[in-house]
């Protein structure tokens, strides 16, 4: 550890793939299905980043 952080992970070539393509993946919400927009409407936002929601007021798309 360094800093309070792991510093190696070993994992599978293909594990390591797996997880890194996964890291950029961007859907449209119409490609979402029902039971994902259920889950993303019933989530919470831990409490520990409840502060960021003073930032988010007012703010318009």
């Amino acid at each position: 550890m360094k800093n309070g952080r792991d510093r190696l992970v070993l994992v599978s070539a293909e594990e390591f793939f797996r997880l890194k393509s996964r890291d950029r993946r961007a859907v449209f919400p119409e490609e979402l299905s029902n039971a994902e927009l259920e889950l993303i409407a019933k989530a919470e936002v831990p409490a520990e980043y409840a502060a960021l929601d003073a930032e988010m007021k007012g703010y318009a798309l």
